[in-house]
């Protein structure tokens, strides 16, 4: 049987998903097979001369921006009617066991949805029946998970992701509650960027109390929220006004002014941006606070265009490599669209010296 990839994203974003698994496997050297992307919130991509090795380092080398989370198996494989743990082991038991974890996933659209109770269901028989069969590495994290995605209660993909490579969340979704305190949803979107570029000994070294911040678009405040939380102290620039608990926390100053031309009077260690504007004027905006040191990391969105959204990801890319080359500096940049995410990516750039 033939090898596919799997990839979930946000429904609507099949085609730039898609242009992940290109890229991806341009870089793995494979040839890959994508039809029609309808609006399901996943492709499956046939794969010729799949190669592991390769395509593991495809990933490291140039990360999916669209793509949430992939692996790589085979399907869609029918079920039958009743029993279906037994031929669900025997889809796994062919992908070679053990595994780190069992995921059973659905799509991430309303469709989707109504399968997730069938998985609910499903999810402690199948469970148990695979730690009986010997298919579960308990507490070996560095094993693969076996994903099983339900198209529909008779229809799986089944695969696997290695752990070095492959989401941390089923599905490549946090389950991140919205903290009551906070002012605005857009919050809960901060809280997702930490989770998802920095590692959990970096969001202790790098998110410490007494650092400096500059939030720039800040109102009504959910992005300064999340700092002051972690014990920043932060400069929230926007000429509208904050709401609820930031109003008043000692740890925030709230300056008046416009987000594109505020600059700090020295260095600051995050600068944050959720500005509604076009791409390139944020990315030519990141460029310069990096490139002149007036932040040393910076968590930003980009709010992409209706057509032409994977070309113009990578363009703001170029736009803020080619600065930062320019300068001699040593830096990392990535971009990903999560899940908290609308018709948005979100950055994460940071100097290296």
């Amino acid at each position: 049987m033939s090898t596919i990839v799997v990839a979930h994203c946000r429904a609507g974003f099949e085609g730039e998903c898609a242009a992940d698994l290109r890229r991806l496997a341009l870089a793995a050297g494979v040839s890959i097979k994508i039809g029609e992307t309808p609006r399901r919130a996943f492709i499956a991509a046939g794969v010729d001369n799949f190669n592991p090795r390769r395509w593991e380092r495809a990933i490291l080398d140039c990360p999916p921006i669209f793509a949430r989370s992939l692996f790589v198996g085979t399907g869609p494989h029918p079920l039958p009617g009743r029993d279906r743990v037994t031929p669900l082991l025997t889809l796994a038991r062919a992908l070679d066991p053990p595994f780190s974890a069992v995921w059973l996933e659905v799509a991430d659209t309303n469709e989707g949805k109504t399968v997730s109770a069938f998985c609910r269901r499903l999810a402690p028989l199948l469970q148990a029946a695979a730690s009986s069969a010997g298919l579960l590495a308990h507490g070996d994290e560095r094993k693969p998970r076996l994903h099983l995605l339900f198209s529909s209660p008779s229809e799986v993909f089944a695969g696997t992701s290695a752990a070095e490579t492959g989401s941390e969340w089923p599905m490549g979704i946090p389950r991140l509650k919205m903290p009551r305190a906070a002012p605005s949803r857009s919050s809960i979107k901060l809280a997702e960027a930490f989770l998802f570029f920095l590692g959990e000994n970096e969001r202790g070294g790098l998110l410490r109390p007494g650092m400096r911040a500059v939030d720039l678009g800040a109102a009504p405040g959910g992005w300064t929220w999340q700092l002051a939380e972690r014990g920043l102290r932060v400069t929230a620039v926007d000429n509208a006004a904050l709401r609820g608990a930031v109003r008043s926390d000692p740890l925030v100053l709230h300056v008046q002014a416009d987000g594109l031309r505020y600059r700090p009077k020295r260095p600051v260690d995050w600068m944050v941006c959720d500005i509604i504007e076009k791409p390139s004027r944020i990315a030519a905006l990141i460029a310069d606070w990096v490139s002149a040191g007036r932040c040393r990391r910076t968590i930003f969105n980009l709010k992409l265009p209706m057509k032409k959204r994977y070309d113009e990801v990578r363009r703001c890319e170029a736009l803020i490599g080619d600065a930062l080359d320019r300068g001699q500096q040593r830096y990392s940049l990535r971009f990903k669209q999560l899940y908290h995410d609308r018709e948005e990516v979100t950055g994460y750039c940071a100097r290296m010296d």
